[in-house]
Parts: structure tokens; sequence; C-alpha cells
């Protein structure tokens, strides 16, 4: 069976936009507080879909 992953990392955002890790994390704490989500709770692929407004299937491309 074949697994993707749901949750979106700041690495991940550096190898999809080009942009640092740290534009990564930054992106990351921006979409939690635009979520309204705590701290500790990660971030799915689709939110960041949603907000970035990159479609999934590009972004499942380069996290598989």
């Amino acid at each position: 069976m074949n697994r993707k992953r749901i949750c979106i990392y700041a690495k991940d955002i550096q190898l999809i936009t080009g942009r640092s890790e740290r534009y990564g994390r930054k992106l990351l704490q921006t979409i939690r507080v635009t979520l309204d989500k705590e701290p500790h709770q990660f971030i799915t692929i689709y939110e960041f879909s949603e907000y970035s407004g990159i479609e999934l299937e590009v972004i499942n491309q380069y996290i598989s």
C-alpha cells in the first residue's frame, strides 16, 4: 500500500517555491494564524494548496 503524506513542512515549501527554508517556516506560521490553528497543529497539503493557489497535483509531484 502506497501511503502519501498529508502534512507539509518548510522543506517541502522550499522545494516547491524555490525560496529559503526560513521563508517556508514563516509561511507555515502565517497559514496557522490565518486558519486560527494552535502552534502545535500541522498544516495539511490541502490547506497549503488552498492558501497558496497551487494545485494539489503539483504539490504531490514535489513531496512524493
